[in-house]
C-alpha cells in the first residue's frame, strides 16, 4: 500500500555524494574485497552528516541525503561538502594502505532545491518531485571537468543568494571554482 508523507512545507534541499569511478572499479576489483571498501566509505559519508540531512536512500555508490527544515546556507554546505570528502579521502588512503592495493575513487556532490515530497511503499521511503529527477541528472553531467567536485544548482544558490552571480563571485577567486549562470556554481575540492 502506497502512504503519502505530508510535510508542512514541501522545498527542501537534496545532497547527494556520489563515488566516482565506482563501475569501473567494481568490473575489475575482487566482489569481497570491493564490497568492503564500498562499505567502509559510505559509512564515513553518512557520519559526517553533520547538518542532520535525511536519508533517502543509498543507491550504490551514492547517497540520497534530503532536508526540509533549518535548510543550510551556501557556506554550510559548502562546509558539509569538504568534510565528506576529507573524511572520505582519508577512509581511502587508510583502506589503500591496509589492502596494499590502489583505490581509483573520488567523489563529486550535488546540491540542489525545490519542492519534492515522500511516499512510503512497505517499508520503504521514496522521494518524489521534479527537484529529485534533476538531481539525478545532475550527476551525469558534461560540465564539470574532472572529480572531485561539488556542483551547487542555480535553483539551490537562487534561495541562499538574491543576487546568485554577485555573491558567489568571491569563491570564483580561487583557480577551482567556476559558476555557470544556466547550471549553477561548481567548486572543485
Amino acid at each position: 500500500m502506497i502512504q503519502e508523507q505530508h510535510t508542512d512545507n514541501p522545498k527542501g534541499v537534496l545532497m547527494i555524494p556520489d563515488i566516482s569511478g565506482f563501475t569501473d572499479f567494481v568490473v575489475k576489483s575482487n566482489m569481497f574485497v570491493g564490497k568492503y571498501i564500498t562499505e567502509n566509505l559510505l559509512k564515513v559519508i553518512m557520519d559526517s552528516n553533520i547538518l542532520c540531512f535525511e536519508i533517502s536512500e543509498i543507491e550504490g555508490d551514492a547517497i540520497l541525503f534530503y532536508k526540509y527544515q533549518n535548510l543550510p546556507t551556501f557556506e554550510e554546505s559548502l562546509m558539509q561538502i569538504e568534510l565528506i570528502y576529507g573524511n572520505f579521502q582519508k577512509e581511502l588512503q587508510r583502506l589503500s594502505q591496509q589492502l596494499a592495493i590502489e583505490i581509483p575513487l573520488s567523489l563529486k556532490t550535488i546540491v540542489h532545491y525545490g519542492e519534492f515530497t515522500q511516499y512510503k511503499i512497505g517499508k520503504f521511503e521514496k522521494l518524489y518531485g521534479a527537484p529529485v529527477v534533476e538531481a539525478h541528472k545532475m550527476l551525469k553531467n558534461h560540465i564539470a571537468e574532472y572529480p572531485p567536485y561539488a556542483l551547487f544548482s542555480n535553483a539551490f544558490l537562487q534561495a541562499n543568494f538574491e543576487q546568485p552571480e554577485k555573491t558567489t563571485l568571491e569563491y570564483d577567486n580561487c583557480d577551482d571554482c567556476k559558476y555557470l549562470p544556466e547550471i549553477g556554481y561548481i567548486h572543485y575540492l
